[in-house]
C-alpha cells in the first residue's frame, strides 16, 4: 500500500516515519526532496513516502499522488500561525483528481507544546466536517516525546 506523508515544513512529518519505521525517535534534519521507507504492521506492507514540505517544494507534491492509496496528512498543532496555510494545502491536495480515492488521515502532531491545538480545534479549523464525500479520520500524539504511533 502507498502512503504519501505530507504537511507543512517542520510538522514532523520525518521524525513520524522513523517513529513508525525504528519504533524510536531520530534527529531530522529538514527534507528536501523526500524520503522513503517499507513500514510493516501486522503482516501488511506499505510504503511510506514523507515529502519535504517548504513552500517552494509543495508544487511538486502533485507529481507524487499517482498510486496513491492513503494520505496522511500532518499538521503542527503548536503552529498556529500556519493553520489557514495547512487547510489552504489540504484541500488542494484532497480536492485533486488524483487523490479522489486516496484514504485521509490527518496527523495532530506536537500535542505536548504549550498552546498546542486541541484535536477538535484542529478539525474545526482545517475544514474536516465539510468534507463528507470522503473516508478520513484524525490522530493525535506527540511521537518525538515517546508517544506512540502505532494507532495510526
Amino acid at each position: 500500500m502507498r502512503i504519501l506523508m505530507l504537511g507543512l515544513d517542520a510538522a514532523g512529518k520525518t521524525t513520524i516515519l522513523y517513529k513508525l519505521k525504528l519504533g524510536q525517535s531520530v534527529t531530522t534534519i529538514p527534507t528536501v526532496g523526500f524520503n522513503v521507507e517499507t513500514v510493516t504492521y501486522k503482516n501488511v506492507k506499505f510504503n511510506v513516502w514523507d515529502v519535504g514540505g517548504q513552500d517552494k517544494i509543495r508544487p511538486l507534491w502533485r507529481h507524487y499522488y499517482t498510486g496513491t492509496q492513503g494520505l496522511i496528512f500532518v499538521v503542527d498543532c503548536a503552529d498556529r500561525d500556519r493553520i489557514d496555510e495547512a487547510r489552504q494545502e489540504l484541500h488542494r491536495i484532497i480536492n485533486d483528481r488524483e487523490m479522489r480515492d486516496a484514504i485521509i488521515l490527518i496527523f495532530a502532531n506536537k500535542q505536548d507544546l504549550p498552546d498546542a491545538m486541541k484535536p477538535h480545534e484542529i478539525q474545526e479549523k482545517l475544514g474536516l466536517t465539510r468534507i463528507r464525500d470522503r473516508n478520513w479520520r484524525r490522530h493525535a500524539a506527540a511521537p518525538r516525546h515517546g508517544e506512540d504511533v502505532d494507532a495510526i
